[in-house]
């Protein structure tokens, strides 16, 4: 009970003044930021209606995950210099100007050759 008042109350008094809260079942919450990702394994997440207003509350323990310098990993480098026969360093190069996008920087690289 909150503040002697039980939890049927409460809802029927939040609904009242307008406001809905209708809890969801998330698996993870994800929180892009410059600094990296901030996540949350199994939060408790509430979607809260509130005069035309959505808002969400969520609680859990949040993790950091920083952002890699590269958005691919060294697989992805050795496959596409295995499909194109190019260097190390031109992979990259192409890799980071498609935004590690493998396919296209296949395409890319043959279409030098």
């Amino acid at each position: 009970m909150l503040g002697g008042v039980n939890p049927k109350q409460m809802q029927g008094m939040m609904k009242k003044m307008g406001i809905s809260q209708i809890s969801i079942n998330a698996r993870r919450v994800i929180f892009e930021t410059d600094e990296g990702n901030l996540v949350i394994d199994n939060p408790d997440v509430m979607k809260i209606k509130m005069q035309g207003q959505e808002s969400y509350q969520v609680t859990g323990e949040a993790v950091l995950e920083e952002d890699d310098s590269e958005p691919f990993n060294e697989d992805d480098i050795k496959m596409v210099m295995d499909q194109t026969e190019m260097d190390r360093e031109i992979v990259i190069e192409y890799l980071q100007k498609n935004d590690g996008d493998i396919a296209e920087t296949i395409i890319s690289l043959k279409s030098l050759a």
